[in-house]
């Protein structure tokens, strides 16, 4: 398994990501190897909460190709995201 720094790229800070983030769904730009289950184990170690869904999307375009996920945590817990 990689390292959680190398897994978890950085939160993405957008519009639509801060309104998700209200209702408790966070979004990060994760590692093109990344999948569901090691997306959840580094949410919950680096920022100590409880991820109950990961859903992830390949993003292709003209520059570069990433991959997204949006992680949903527990009703309660609360990421601090700073721009």
């Amino acid at each position: 398994m990689p390292a959680n720094n190398l897994l978890i790229k950085y939160p993405v800070i957008s519009e639509k990501a801060v309104a998700k983030a209200e209702t408790g769904q966070y979004t990060f730009l994760v590692g093109k190897n990344a999948n569901k289950s090691e997306v959840k184990k580094a949410v919950e170690e680096v920022y100590k909460v409880t991820v109950t869904g990961v859903s992830i999307t390949n993003i292709k375009n003209k520059r570069r190709n990433v991959k997204k996920a949006i992680v949903t945590l527990k009703s309660g817990d609360k990421i601090k995201i700073e721009s």
